[in-house]
């Protein structure tokens, strides 16, 4: 019975050690940093200024192709988030390029119209289809998620990630989908001499495998900022990165505001049950 379990432990242990070879491998040994965010931890909050610059590089670059369908335009309003003035919003909406599928009209038929604050941020595609067919077969995802669909990978050996994971949750770390989006961003490079690039795909460091079939989709200058911040890539993909972070958890703020007043009344509630316990017990012998 026990060289069962001892060889049941050993394959165990074989199979996790090749699997993390397999994964180093196909990884690349990718590396991703963590950035400082103004939303970390627990305490951090959106800045606001910086999900504006976000907002501006998705509007001017991103929507080309990708839509922010489970985010609607009233939520640019509200506090919180970017926090747009709802006359602005509105003259957004009204002009957005990508028009809304309404109807039956009175004659039964489907309409296009300009979205509303309550519609959909909708991107230029109506299907998968469609955008598959415009896009050579590659299917530009929702944007909406994102930051909470991807997440870094970190190699290290089996035993140790139970104590990785213990110290994000000690640091309140979540923002590994922002820390990802970051990395792929600005990831775009020559690939190496010996890696062969599949022809339509571009290298990316921080892709898994390394190709990926969007082109690169910021440069230096393309987007001028209205508050001045300098027009660099490095900028461009930090304030998107952030601006996804809060399209996924737009209640973030509020959330972390909740949870600090309700640790507040638990201690103050604490406090005052353990006084009063003193009190209650203590002219009485036990």
């Amino acid at each position: 019975m026990k060289r069962r379990f001892s060889l049941a432990c050993a394959s165990i242990a074989a199979a996790a050690v090749m699997a993390g070879s397999v994964s180093a491998e196909d990884a690349g040994h990718v590396s991703i940093e963590r950035q400082s965010w103004p939303f970390a931890g627990f305490t951090g909050q959106f800045d606001k200024a910086q999900l504006q610059r976000g907002f501006q590089v998705y509007k001017e670059v991103c929507s080309a192709c990708h839509g922010l369908k489970r985010l609607a335009f009233r939520n640019l309003v509200q506090p919180g988030g970017p926090e747009f003035p709802e006359d602005s919003v509105k003259e957004l909406a009204a002009t957005w390029p990508n028009q809304i599928t309404d109807g039956p009209n009175d004659e039964g038929k489907m309409f296009e119209r300009p979205p509303l604050l309550s519609d959909p941020i909708r991107g230029p595609y109506h299907n998968d289809q469609e955008a598959r067919a415009a896009q050579n077969g590659a299917l530009p995802p929702d944007l909406s998620l994102m930051a909470k669909a991807r997440d870094v990978h970190r190699e290290s050996s089996w035993w140790a990630h139970p104590f990785l994971m213990l110290g994000d949750i000690a640091k309140g770390y979540s923002e590994g989908g922002a820390d990802y989006l970051h990395a792929l961003l600005t990831g775009y490079s020559e690939p190496p001499a010996d890696f062969k690039l599949t022809e339509g795909q571009y290298y990316n460091t921080a892709f898994p495998g390394h190709q990926i079939s969007m082109p690169p989709p910021l440069s230096e200058g393309s987007v001028t900022y209205q508050d001045g911040t300098p027009a660099t890539v490095e900028n461009y993909s930090k304030d998107v990165a952030a601006f996804l972070s809060w399209a996924a958890d737009p209640n973030l703020d509020q959330r972390k505001r909740m949870g600090w007043q309700v640790m507040l009344f638990l201690i103050v509630t604490t406090l005052l049950l353990y006084l009063g316990k003193k009190r209650i017990w203590a002219n009485i012998k036990h």
